[in-house]
């Protein structure tokens, strides 16, 4: 017996009606690379709560999986779907969800383990929540497994644990990301801030990590009266698992910031962007935390990346967050103790600023793949101005 059905055994064992729901690809087989496909849930008419997650992956085949919770689904009726940035001949086309998008409730990548949530913690899902739908993203960045000679066919996907009691404590997800820019044979630092906008108190009690290939340190932090607690600091390359936040018992208020980077190192001879493919980059850094009581955010933190936006050159953040107070192990392998310096910088505050006020007035785009393709659409009319200006 493997240990996570181990553990979602001695979960419906100590929780109170628990019962285990499968959110499983049906055998798909993608013949395009970096193919996104979804498949949709379709939650109870009564309140349902996770406690625990059991994925079902690996790899090999699934670079990393996303459950979103939505009103209705991106194609209504469909039993799969194409959700990613690029047109697939095999697939229909759509967003992740067609209507309310209630933002990201796990997420997986490199074989890391289940996750259990804490006691008198849940996700609310299904009932009077919005969430009548669990839609399920799968990244298939390799596809030739189902290709021919192979032609093979894949189920990832993930075990919900739940449960019809309800929970004390809500439990949500935030994201914080940017978009971007690395310079060949270059280490840059893409950071990203943010006011706390609602009027409640959250508690973290996990973080996780995601890059790409160049992702050496991914790091976040809350910020309150420009004092700076890291919430978690990882090399993405390690298990995609969300880890307990390395400051146990911090608690994120109305008025405190919250701020991440991720370090990246290109040692290629091209340019690489931020994007949805697995030749593009990402920057994400999630903080799963509960509330006490009803109240939940799905607040996301986004700004342009490099070379538009730095946490010490913003017009907007400099004097809320103080970066001259950033921890000096910001960019250092919690691992290995290496650490990475920034090799170039170069900024003008009025271009990135102006950006962000670009990025605030956009239209909130469906899903994290769509936001990362908006923001590669939205670099592209600044590339010019960054040329001219010698960049």
């Amino acid at each position: 017996m493997s240990l996570l059905r181990a553990i979602s055994l001695l979960l419906a064992v100590f929780i109170v009606n628990a019962s285990k729901l499968d959110l499983l690809m049906p055998e798909v087989a993608p013949d395009k690379a970096d193919t996104y496909l979804c498949i949709p849930l379709k939650m109870s008419d009564l309140n349902t709560y996770i406690v625990g997650f059991e994925p079902h992956a690996n790899k090999k085949v699934a670079h990393h999986m996303l459950l979103y919770g939505c009103d209705t689904p991106g194609i209504p009726g469909a039993k799969v779907w194409n959700c990613g940035g690029m047109e697939h001949p095999s697939f229909k086309s759509a967003g992740t969800c067609k209507t309310g998008n209630k933002g990201i409730i796990y997420a997986w990548a490199y074989d890391a383990p289940g996750l259990t949530l804490p006691k008198d913690v849940a996700f609310k899902v299904g009932g009077d929540t919005g969430i009548n739908y669990l839609v399920l993203q799968v990244h298939y960045k390799d596809v030739s497994s189902f290709l021919p000679p192979n032609n093979g066919v894949d189920s990832s996907g993930v075990s919900l644990i739940t449960t019809d009691v309800p929970q004390p404590k809500r439990a949500g997800v935030m994201l914080l990301g940017t978009g971007g820019m690395i310079p060949k044979h270059s280490v840059e630092y893409f950071e990203t801030a943010c006011k706390y906008g609602e009027s409640f108190t959250v508690h973290p009690f996990a973080y996780r990590t995601h890059a790409h290939m160049h992702g050496k340190v991914v790091s976040g932090y809350v910020i309150k009266d420009g004092v700076w607690t890291e919430l978690g600091r990882k090399d993405p390359m390690k298990p995609e698992m969300f880890y307990n936040v390395t400051t146990p018992g911090v608690t994120i208020n109305p008025g405190d910031y919250m701020a991440a980077r991720c370090t990246m190192k290109n040692d290629e001879d091209r340019d690489v962007y931020i994007g949805s493919t697995s030749k593009d980059e990402m920057c994400n850094f999630y903080i799963m935390f509960y509330t006490d009581g009803t109240k939940t955010t799905a607040q996301n933190c986004w700004t342009g990346g490099p070379p538009s936006f730095y946490w010490d050159k913003s017009t907007r953040y400099a004097g809320a967050i103080h970066p001259e107070n950033v921890p000096e192990n910001v960019s250092t392998e919690p691992e290995s103790g290496k650490s990475y310096q920034i090799t170039t910088r170069k900024v003008q505050p009025i271009v990135q600023d102006n950006y962000l006020d670009t990025l605030a007035n956009l239209e909130k785009p469906n899903d994290e793949g769509d936001l990362v393709n908006l923001l590669r659409r939205l670099d592209a009319t600044y590339r010019q101005r960054y040329r001219d200006q010698g960049f």
